[in-house]
């Protein structure tokens, strides 16, 4: 099989790497396990220097002694990939790329590296119904996911909700690291209670790709089919309505996620990806010390 998505990532990491001259790509990756991707071991009694929300005060209590919870690194991480396929993902961004495109190589990129690092990966996404591909840990599995996906004929049949729900009652048993890779409609549309539920069970992390702005000649509305006309896309007062208002939907949704522990970072380019999934993988780590 030739791995036609998987060397243009690996040539794009290594170009990244090698720019920084350090492989803090590959290391912030690694980092997202300390907190709750870590697995209880066992209690033992606190020594300086150990965190104070570590110690299990009901066993303290109980025996007298100031006890604290010892964690082991679990050997395999179980990584999700769920896909948006909502039709406005074939429309372009601010930065006039495919959000398609993107999605694809945000999702590489991720499963990539969570490979290399010895993980599991596996990817769902909804058209007609909702498609699950099994955790597997190779670049060839990887790329078959990729290629299906960008085969998809996309369109509004189902949205997010309906594959995080799919994956909540049928994929439980394994615990996971979910990445969600939509946009702002689908950002917007998640439902507060789904993702309550599956926060804590699992660790959710938002991609959102940023949307095109109504604004300039030859707009054409995926949704509608059709070319706004000029008189509207070249109005400069909605153009502002516009920009503020999905800047508040992006504020709004992001202090929603904070509530559950959820991170998110917003992408407008496939030259922005590395830099993006390290922030937000250093965002996610924080979140879960704190």
């Amino acid at each position: 099989m030739i791995l036609k998505y998987i060397n243009k990532i690996r040539g794009n990491i290594s170009i990244y790497t090698n720019k920084k001259a350090t492989n803090i790509l590959e290391g912030t990756y690694k980092s997202i396990y300390i907190g709750k991707s870590l697995n209880f071991e066992n209690l033992r009694e606190y020594v300086i220097n150990d965190e104070v929300k570590d110690i299990d005060w009901k066993s303290s209590a109980r025996t007298g002694k100031l006890l604290v919870k010892q964690y082991i690194a679990e050997k395999k991480h179980n990584i999700m990939l769920v896909m948006d396929t909502g039709l406005k993902m074939e429309a372009d961004t601010d930065l006039h790329e495919q959000k398609k495109d993107i999605a694809l190589y945000v999702a590489g990129t991720i499963g990539y590296l969570a490979i290399k690092n010895g993980d599991y990966v596996g990817m769902c996404y909804a058209n007609d119904k909702v498609k699950y591909k099994p955790f597997k840990y190779n670049l060839y599995n990887l790329e078959e996911y990729l290629a299906d996906y960008d085969k998809e004929c996309f369109n509004n049949n189902l949205n997010i909700n309906e594959t995080l729900d799919y994956i909540f009652k049928n994929i439980s048993n394994k615990k996971m690291i979910i990445f969600v890779i939509t946009d702002i409609d689908g950002v917007s549309k998640v439902e507060s209670k789904l993702l309550k539920k599956i926060s804590q069970i699992h660790d959710i992390l938002f991609v959102n790709i940023n949307d095109n702005f109504l604004f300039g000649q030859d707009i054409f509305d995926v949704n509608q089919d059709e070319y706004i006309p000029n008189m509207i896309s070249n109005d400069t007062k909605l153009n502002l309505l516009e920009k503020e208002l999905k800047n508040k939907i992006i504020k709004e949704n992001t202090k929603r996620f904070r509530k559950n522990n959820i991170s998110m970072v917003s992408i407008s380019s496939t030259k922005e990806i590395n830099e993006k999934i390290i922030e937000l993988l250093e965002e996610h780590r924080n979140a879960s010390i704190n």
